[in-house]
C-alpha cells in the first residue's frame, strides 16, 4: 500500500514529458511538489482530476514556497501531448509505459489492468508527507492536499 510510503524518500525516477523532455523528480528537489498519478488520458475521472489541479493551480504556485504539480500515467507522450493541449494544462504530464515509477510509489493495478489514482505530496528534502488514493473522488482530493499544505506550513515547516 502506498501510504507505507509515508515518512520515506521519494524514489528518484526519469520520466518523458508530454513535450518529450526528460524530467527526473531530482529537477525539483528543494521545492515542494505534488506527483499524482492517474489512469487514462480523457478519461472522464482522470479528466475531472486533471482539470481540479488545473483550477488550483495558481493557488498551489501561490503558496510560500510554491507547489509543484506533476502528472503520471502509463499513456504515451503523444496521448499526453494532445490531452494536455486538449485541456490547456500548466503542469507537465509524464509518461511510465512499463509502470516502473508508479510500481516504485505502490500505485495499485486493479483487476490487473486499470491502474489505480493516487497522488503523493513531497517535500523539498524529497519526504512523502502525504498520500491519498482518489478513485472516484478528484476535487475532494485536491481539497485535501491543499488542507494538507495549510497544516503543514502552519507547523512551520
Amino acid at each position: 500500500m502506498s501510504k507505507q510510503l509515508i515518512g520515506q524518500t521519494a524514489p528518484n525516477f526519469t520520466l518523458q514529458s508530454s513535450t518529450d523532455q526528460s524530467i527526473s523528480l531530482s529537477d525539483y528537489d528543494g521545492k515542494w511538489k505534488v506527483l499524482f498519478f492517474y489512469a487514462k488520458d480523457g478519461s472522464p475521472t482522470c479528466k475531472r482530476g486533471c482539470l481540479n489541479f488545473k483550477e488550483q493551480y495558481e493557488l498551489f504556485q501561490s503558496l510560500t514556497p510554491p507547489v509543484e504539480i506533476i502528472g503520471i500515467s502509463e499513456d504515451s507522450v503523444e496521448d499526453h501531448r494532445r490531452f494536455k493541449e486538449e485541456l490547456d494544462l500548466p503542469f507537465p504530464l509524464l509518461s511510465d509505459p512499463e509502470r516502473e515509477v508508479s510500481e516504485a510509489y505502490g500505485v495499485p493495478l486493479f483487476l490487473g489492468k486499470f491502474p489505480g489514482k493516487s497522488s503523493f505530496l513531497v517535500g523539498p528534502d524529497r519526504e512523502i508527507h502525504y498520500c491519498y488514493d482518489w478513485l472516484f473522488r478528484p476535487r475532494r482530493h485536491v481539497a485535501k492536499i491543499l488542507n494538507t499544505l495549510s497544516t503543514l506550513s502552519s507547523d512551520g515547516e
